[in-house]
């Protein structure tokens, strides 16, 4: 099974149909503002052992990459959400930090887009 691609060039073209370069620019700039604080409640929650907030930040990880086109890391981010739901939180910590390197990636990704 290959790797899902970083960015889906077909979720970027439709958010340029759906306004103008500035809107893809601001919608970019939203992402790579508000995930960093996601990741930082997932290294919160785990440290606490909170799963409910941790499932919640890995959703809207999975969700915010949806919507961008963020392959990647929405599969990523929905595979540590349904570990948790299923398994619990122990052990996820090493998967955090994967999430964290694709995020960079993706957002180095990004950057050349907007």
């Amino acid at each position: 099974m290959s790797e899902s691609p970083l960015v889906d060039p077909a979720a970027i073209q439709n958010l340029r149909e759906l306004g103008d370069d500035e809107f893809l620019t601001e919608i970019i700039g939203i992402f790579t503002d508000d995930t960093p604080k996601r990741m930082d409640e997932l290294r919160t929650s785990f440290a606490a052992g909170d799963s409910a907030t941790f499932v919640r930040a890995a959703h809207s990880v999975k969700g915010s990459s949806s919507n961008l086109g963020a392959e990647r890391l929405r599969v990523l981010a929905e595979k540590l959400e349904q570990d948790a739901k299923t398994d619990g939180i122990a052990g996820l910590d090493t998967r955090i930090a994967v999430l964290e390197e694709t995020f960079r990636l993706t957002a180095e990704e990004l950057a050349k887009l907007a």
